[in-house]
């Protein structure tokens, strides 16, 4: 049986990994920031060495985008060293290694989706800190290093712009919504199933793009979670981005390709819609239950 252990895991994909793995079966330690920082190489070397992983799946991250504008140096100690901590590690014990990173390492300005092998581009400073992570991984563990990257998440745990919008549908008559930005939004359970089909199948090392097919937009997605709701969509109203000030600037078209999928035999995640009818009961539940302990 593969030994699992996730980093992160206090985190909305960390937990859902997590959760998933043990419904499975798998056998998984889960180490929050508290239980592992991943900024410690003595003590990434110590857990490694104890816990005796087959797999380390780093879900460890600095993911605050605007603060980390401010912040590089910090977010590059977590999101860069964290993952070159982690490879050293791993390839002192022999694991296999799966970063996962971002489609903020693209500058997000092409009319088509963006190919594993595109040469990233980041605009920001967390796409540079991620981009650093994902060479850590590859060039330190050319052959036991995956690097899956992700966009758009919502899940049942921690804060999501799908949490937001349920929010806000109950507490606003209108909600403004970003309609100049395209991306895949992508369920935590969907990117953890992949996460899961690529350590199980014979797949290369590399890089894997874990995001939903089909594409749209933030006002897009908001109109969908409020008719999935049974609330009225012309509720949500369309704004362009540069309504919104924020200091790191956001993908215009943050849209990935799954070609690699293809190639390694495992079935990419299929399209956004379906997966948020069936993510969005846990969701809504979740915040409610959130609601009534306030």
């Amino acid at each position: 049986m593969i030994r699992w252990l996730v980093t992160g895991a206090g985190g909305m994909l960390g937990r859902e990994l997590v959760a998933v793995l043990g419904h499975r079966g798998e056998a998984v330690t889960g180490l929050d920031r508290a239980g592992l920082d991943v900024t410690d190489a003595a003590a990434v070397a110590e857990a490694l060495a104890a816990f005796r992983p087959d797999v380390v799946v780093n879900c460890a991250a600095w993911t605050g985008v605007d603060d980390a504008e401010a912040h590089e140096r910090q977010a590059l100690a977590i999101n860069g060293g964290g993952a070159a901590n982690l490879a050293a590690a791993c390839q002192a014990g022999r694991a296999r290694l799966v970063q996962v990173s971002t489609d903020y390492v693209f500058a997000g300005t092409a009319q088509r989706p963006y190919a594993e092998d595109d040469i990233p581009a980041p605009r920001s400073a967390y796409g540079r800190t991620k981009l650093a992570g994902e060479r850590a991984v590859l060039d330190g563990l050319p052959d036991a290093g995956y690097v899956v990257r992700t966009a758009w998440l919502y899940g049942a745990y921690g804060r999501s712009f799908a949490r937001t919008m349920i929010t806000l549908e109950r507490r606003r008559p209108t909600v403004d919504v970003v309609d100049d930005q395209y991306g895949q939004p992508t369920w935590t359970a969907d990117v953890a199933g992949q996460i899961i089909a690529l350590i199980h199948s014979a797949a290369s090392p590399g890089i894997y793009h874990a995001t939903s097919s089909g594409q749209t937009t933030w006002f897009g997605l908001a109109r969908e979670i409020f008719r999935l709701l049974g609330a009225d969509p012309a509720r949500v109203r369309p704004v362009p981005a540069t309504a919104l000030s924020r200091p790191a600037p956001r993908p215009a078209r943050s849209v990935l390709g799954h070609g690699a999928w293809t190639r390694s035999g495992v079935p990419p995640i299929g399209n956004w819609q379906p997966s948020l009818k069936r993510a969005l009961p846990e969701i809504a539940a979740g915040e409610r239950q959130a609601v009534a302990a306030e």
